[in-house]
């Protein structure tokens, strides 16, 4: 099967199921990142991933990795660190920072989210689509995550730690948010062992856009929390 070449001033994208095996998931590759494309491919269960200088690729694996937020795993070590409430959580609250930390601007590893990367999803922030949790000691940002609500699916993109535990903290208040706004996924795309100790778990592609199609055009208004309720 041909890899499609998106135009791009109106990129249209294909059948998800139209994805390459070899590599596994690759379906698209040109295009842009503006947001009505971004809304666009995350609406049919697809993410854009490439690296810096390359072109954009799109992406729609055969096996994909999702947490259902009221499943969250959380261990004996991570239970304390919760119980000694040594770090305060907001949502929204810093946005920028939270993916400026997960792109590793302020060290020397390579990142695949590059400037444009990090402009589209601040634009997609400003209108209300993408939304952050942040984990702080003190006035300090050790931890957090960002991704794009869909419905009721959140398509988490990227999680960051400075200290032991951060990432595993803000997956954990993430998940508790999510339910109580009524989200029903978690879509964490692709598999790692961090996200399968935490409960994730694989679907098939096809029971994945099964469950995006049933969800995603649930009406569910994003609210922050108190701090007071996540923190207290």
């Amino acid at each position: 099967m041909q890899l499609v070449v998106l135009d791009e001033n109106n990129p249209q994208f294909p059948d998800p199921n139209r994805a390459l095996d070899e590599p596994d998931g690759l379906l698209a590759a040109g295009g842009n990142l503006n947001s009505d494309t971004l809304l666009s491919a995350y609406y049919q269960g697809i993410f854009p991933w490439y690296s810096e200088g390359d072109p954009i690729l799109w992406w729609s694996p055969q096996t994909r990795c999702v947490i259902e937020p009221s499943t969250v795993h959380i261990s004996k070590s991570l239970k304390k660190s919760l119980r000694q409430q040594a770090f305060r959580v907001t949502f929204n609250h810093s946005f920028q920072a939270v993916i400026e930390a997960c792109s590793r601007k302020d060290t020397d590893e390579d990142s695949w989210i590059d400037q444009e990367m990090m402009d589209a999803y601040s634009e997609l922030h400003y209108q209300g689509h993408a939304h952050s949790v942040e984990i702080w000691r003190d006035q300090e940002l050790i931890g957090g995550a960002y991704g794009v609500a869909m419905g009721a699916v959140f398509c988490g993109e990227s999680m960051f730690s400075r200290a032991t535990d951060a990432s595993k903290i803000a997956l954990v208040y993430l998940c508790k948010h999510l339910i109580n706004m009524g989200f029903k996924l978690l879509d964490c795309q692709l598999e790692t062992d961090h996200l399968i100790r935490m409960g994730a778990k694989l679907l098939s592609r096809n029971e994945f856009l099964t469950h995006l199609h049933r969800y995603r055009d649930q009406k569910i208004m994003w609210q922050n929390p108190d701090s007071t309720s996540l923190n207290g």
